[in-house]
């Protein structure tokens, strides 16, 4: 007998009878099956079942069913990064799928759940802020919505916390230049966040340090204007006194306008 041979007969002769007829196994019943394990909270059975029908039925509507449940599985298992593979494809597959906001929304917290401390790279906030906002824009009325619009702020507010983070690390180190692309960032992209009060105040700091006193006046004066009770502003006042100034909005300076786009001032 051919060695081939042998090794193929050898390989079958090794399998358990149950596994030999799993691939005969319905899809309905795989995933009933599957079901059951999620009820009783045996999440890992329940993803094994799910999985099957996926790998031995791709084509059935319970292939689709098992698909959405797999991303729930994984993510329950904290298996993020599975969770956004299976919500993905399933998002990719079935867009009009009723359960389509839900895959968003699982992989939209799959990436929230992985979001790094503000000192490290955040491509993953950036991704769950993509995802959300996908979430809200496709399915403004979805159940969904309301959460996914909590987490946009959140992650908006993480994403501003990064710019200033590294602002601040060029302003110790008086790369002013540096340091004012920051905080001009935040302040035109996140005028919403906890973080534009600071963010004014750096600007006052550093434009004061390289001698552009008008733009110093106008961050100073933008901040009193909006948020007079605000210790930063009162840190702002004091630097400007200290050089013989005053807060002062100058109409051509990018903070006047910024904040004009938006109607603040």
């Amino acid at each position: 007998m051919p060695l081939v041979a042998v090794l193929a007969l050898t390989a079958c002769a090794s399998k358990k009878p149950d596994d030999l007829a799993l691939d005969d196994t319905p899809a309905d019943q795989l995933y009933n099956e599957g079901l059951a394990f999620r009820a009783a909270g045996d999440l890992k059975e329940a993803t094994k079942k799910f999985e099957e029908v996926d790998r031995l039925h791709p084509y059935s509507e319970y292939a689709r069913k098992s698909l959405i449940n797999l991303a729930f599985t994984h993510y329950s298992r904290g298996q993020y990064p599975e969770a956004i593979t299976a919500a993905k494809r399933f998002a990719t597959l079935y867009p009009g799928s009723p359960d389509a906001a839900y895959a968003l929304y699982i992989m939209g917290n799959s990436y929230f759940h992985q979001i790094p401390d503000v000192t490290r790279d955040q491509q993953v906030t950036a991704r769950a802020l993509a995802t959300m906002r996908e979430l809200v824009q496709r399915y403004p009325d979805s159940e969904y919505a309301s959460d996914a619009r909590k987490k946009i702020r959140v992650t908006v507010d993480q994403l501003a916390g990064k710019e200033m983070e590294t602002g601040r690390y060029y302003l110790k180190r008086r790369n002013y230049v540096a340091a004012i692309n920051r905080f001009r960032y935040v302040v035109e992209n996140y005028q919403e966040t906890r973080h534009i009060e600071e963010a004014l105040s750096r600007l006052t700091e550093a434009y004061y340090a390289m001698g552009v006193v008008n733009e110093a006046q106008t961050a100073a004066a933008v901040l009193g204007h909006n948020y007079p009770e605000s210790q930063w502003y009162k840190d702002s006042y004091s630097l400007l006194k200290k050089g013989g100034y005053e807060p002062s909005a100058h109409p051509g300076s990018w903070i006047t306008r910024a904040f004009e786009s938006i109607k603040v001032l």
